[in-house]
């Protein structure tokens, strides 16, 4: 009896147990069985929400009766295992697309390395073939050792038959094809470019060949087809290109086209003429299932449109360049890309060939933005770009290449596109240029036409720098309109596209801030280019309408800002808009471009500008061979130069354009001026702070007055303002200029003046060491800090310093910044006993 007692009690026990197992199984859901109805239920709550709480999963139950048997924390488990394996699905995907882009790469990679050991075997055979030369005494100018890639002169009569044209289509391209695969061409990798999963692609140019040439190779994520009908598409993606036109095309016999074509390229500046092309194009397969783009200029032919319609260009030659596109395992397609030019550099003053001259140039107006492009539409199409305010990615381009062109036709003034020269004012500084028949609307929404105006007046200039950062200067034009802009003068040009204009041209008084917000609109990948909207607000004078919007909104077009691009022109072109903007909306583009020019080293006699200034070249250049103009201390091989060109445009009425056209020059003199002053703050030169510019008597240089204020900091305070321990020279100078906290200092006057800051305290004020002394002490403040801060003033003369408590100044720009603490103190002369100014120290600042 007691077995059987003791038996039961076993399997009691055990039955326990078992049941406890299950439970804690089903606890942690490692058991639990889903029929395929209550997938789908729980599929298809997930899909609109992946993490839904406690109360939205009860309810779940509730409203789904095959649920029922399922507890809450077992629907809690489901959703944490499907947003795991969801979350692994997305890591797979993104390692086998990692892993196809560094397969595709790797092959590149190892073309490149064949490639280069085929050269390094050609220049090892030429090097033995000259040693020879030179050990026999034979002529190391044998005709054998010229460059392969040296055109062929093609005749008349080649280019005027088709079997002529077939044997030219046919030579270009093996010409092509030795230069984007095999050693044709010596190319070196492009500085600032290197290769890696991460990179737009591989690109090189030539230092060695005749022209200028270029070359890249990438990975994009289209097919063939695709890539070639959008490269042969030109205007569509070179900035620089004005027209092409496909004058003949017939098919080839392997089953490619052969094209004639014209193509106008805009001139970059006002200094030089543009540049035309009458070339052969050239389109075929290979055998490996490539697709080819070919293209070389028709020499000797002097064929082409009407010469009447081409006298204002210079007839620049295209040598054997286009486009391999390959297709990859798995989809995409590697492209090669080639553009080989000879620019005629002799037509342009002699300051502006090394632009002509440069690869630099070459790769990164033409073959780096036709991949950046191409990468562009592929990652538009897949969906990985997404843009604000609900724009599609196709408008967004369009505009930009509307504002690009608009600016170029500013520039170039085409007299067949109805612009003529008005008569200057006896200085030739500013181009005053009319176009009555400029029609501001857009075909295809002739609603939007401004059928009042007289036309378009466009003041345009050019200038050379020295020492100047290209993309320096262009991001301080963009954050600080104010310091060179008229928001008068902006309200003018906006007065044209507003839908209800007020009394034009003339507009209702209105105050502008300053203060500018910056609203994206879109970007590229890479962030080289940005597309945005600026509004500049602005309050009405009178008590007329006083609810009324003042402001005025730009659409700004920005790019170049990036200084480590090699080559890269940087450029800030904007035009009035309408708050609410069509995507046809008609627009008037102003701006700014500055293009670097490539020093030559030890070419002293083109130093023509001395450091820190400015020259207009419109009047002071020559177009024929450089003389020697004597010796210079300064060489260009040790300093940077740029050309500056600037066109603004303005809606004029026929009965005022002379009125507008001496506004216009005017205000155009009047930028040049400010920027030229905004030119020498961003020089890396001027990076060691001055105490002013033009120094009034008695007031001590940089080096001084950096010791006076950290000795005299020292000597009321009893510790010390750097932490680095700099007591004299240029460490303490550069010590207190990198310091992180903002150091200011104001003169004693009746109205205090700031007359020095670091760059903490400029990046504060949000102005420059040219325009600090244009804000005083009292426009940091508003009236209760005003009132607080009169009382310290007594402490500070009586103690020597004082400590502010944490509060709200503001920029110059208007905008608020809080501090933790500020500390003043007097700053004291060498001899201890004169008070030379006051300086101020605001701790841990940021912007509201």
């Amino acid at each position: 009896m007691a077995m059987v007692v003791q038996q039961h009690q076993q399997q009691h026990k055990e039955i326990s147990g078992n049941n406890s197992i299950d439970k804690h199984q089903l606890d942690n859901g490692k058991y639990v069985r889903y029929t395929t109805e209550q997938v789908e239920a729980l599929e298809r709550v997930y899909a609109e929400c992946p993490k839904p709480s406690s109360l939205r999963r009860q309810q779940l139950i509730r409203e789904c009766p095959i649920l029922a048997n399922i507890e809450p924390k077992q629907i809690k488990v489901w959703f944490q295992n499907r947003r795991c394996r969801e979350k692994q699905r997305k890591e797979s995907s993104r390692l086998q697309t990692v892993n196809k882009k560094l397969s595709a790469m790797n092959k590149l990679l190892m073309e490149e390395n064949d490639r280069l050991q085929k050269q390094v075997s050609q220049l090892v055979c030429e090097n033995g073939f000259m040693r020879q030369q030179l050990h026999t005494g034979s002529s190391a100018n044998d005709a054998s050792c010229e460059s392969v890639i040296t055109p062929p002169q093609h005749s008349l009569r080649d280019a005027n038959n088709p079997a002529g044209l077939l044997s030219i289509a046919e030579e270009t391209l093996a010409e092509f094809l030795s230069k984007a695969t095999g050693t044709a061409v010596d190319w070196v990798q492009m500085p600032g470019m290197k290769p890696g999963p991460d990179s737009v692609g591989i690109f090189a140019i030539s230092q060695s060949c005749s022209g200028v040439a270029a070359r890249a190779c990438g990975l994009v994520s289209l097919e063939p087809t695709k890539i070639v009908e959008i490269l042969k598409d030109r205007p569509s993606w070179y900035r620089d290109c004005r027209s092409l036109e496909v004058f003949t095309m017939f098919p080839a016999g392997n089953g490619g086209t052969i094209e004639l074509i014209y193509t106008q390229i805009f001139a970059p500046t006002t200094l030089a003429p543009a540049r035309d092309f009458w070339t052969l194009r050239y389109t075929t397969s290979l055998e490996n299932g490539s697709l080819v783009v070919c293209e070389r200029s028709l020499t000797g032919s002097g064929a082409g449109p009407n010469p009447a319609s081409a006298t204002q260009f210079v007839r620049g030659e295209m040598l054997p360049s286009g486009y391999l596109i390959r297709p990859c395992d798995g989809g995409g397609s590697i492209i090669h890309i080639v553009d080989h030019l000879n620019l005629e550099a002799w037509s342009v003053p002699e300051v502006l060939r090394p632009l002509y001259e440069s690869s630099k140039v070459v790769a990164q107006k033409m073959t780096i933005a036709a991949l950046r492009y191409i990468r562009q539409i592929a990652q538009e199409s897949s969906g990985e770009v997404i843009y604000g305010l609900g724009r599609q990615p196709a408008v967004l381009r369009t505009l930009s290449q509307r504002l690009s062109r608009g600016f170029n036709d500013a520039v170039n003034g085409f007299s067949d596109d109805g612009w003529t020269v008005m008569d200057s004012d006896g200085v030739e500084d500013v181009i005053i240029a009319l176009n009555s028949s400029k029609n501001l609307s857009n075909s295809m929404n002739p609603s939007n036409s401004l059928a009042y105006l007289g036309g378009v007046l466009c003041a345009k200039a050019s200038m050379l720098f020295q020492d100047v950062p290209p993309a320096a200067l262009v991001r301080f034009l963009r954050e600080h309109r104010s310091e060179w802009a008229d928001f008068n003068v902006d309200a003018y040009s906006a007065a044209s596209v507003k839908a209800n204009p007020y009394s034009y041209p003339g507009m209702r008084p209105t105050r502008f801030t300053g203060s500018q917000i910056i609203m994206p609109l879109g970007h590229t990948i890479e962030h080289e280019e940005m597309l945005e909207v600026v509004r500049l607000e602005g309050h009405a004078l009178g008590q007329e309408d006083p609810f009324m919007s003042r402001d005025i909104h730009l659409l700004q077009l920005c790019n170049g800002i990036d200084e480590h691009a090699v080559g890269a022109c940087s450029e800030l072109v904007f035009a009035p808009i309408d708050e609410m903007f069509p995507d046809d909306a008609p627009l008037i583009p102003s701006g700014f471009r500055i293009i670097p020019l490539d020093p030559k080293s030890g070419d002293g006699k083109n130093a023509l500008v001395t450091t820190h200034r400015t020259l207009d070249l419109t009047s002071s250049l020559d177009v024929s061979p450089a003389s020697n103009h004597g010796s210079t201390d300064m060489s260009a091989s040790t300093s940077t130069r740029s050309v500056l060109t600037i066109a603004f445009q303005f809606p004029f009425e026929n009965n005022l354009a002379e009125s507008v056209a001496t506004m216009a020059r005017q205000y155009v003199r009047s930028v040049i001026n400010k920027v030229q002053r905004v030119a020498m703050a961003v020089s890396p030169s001027n990076l060691v702070p001055s105490v002013d510019p033009k120094p009034s008597p008695g007031s001590p240089e940089a080096l001084t007055l950096a010791q006076w204020i950290c000795q005299s900091y020292t000597y009321h305070l009893g510790a010390d303002l750097l932490s680095t321990g700099s007591v004299v020279g240029d460490s303490l100078l550069k010590d207190l200029w990198q310091h992180q906290d903002a150091i200011l200092c104001c003169s004693l006057k009746s109205l205090p003046v700031f007359i020095f800051a670091n760059q903490a305290g400029l990046d504060m004020l949000e102005t420059t060491l040219v325009s600090l002394q244009d804000i005083t002490l009292d426009k940091m403040f508003d009236d209760d800090g005003r009132k607080a801060l009169v009382p310290e003033f007594a402490k500070i003369m009586q103690q020597g310093y004082t400590h502010l408590p944490g509060g709200i100044c503001m920029s110059a720009m208007g905008r608020h910044i809080t501090y933790e603490q500020a500390i003043a103190w007097k700053v004291l002369a060498a001899d201890e006993s004169t008070v030379h100014c006051l300086a101020f120290s605001f701790v841990n600042w940021s912007f509201v």
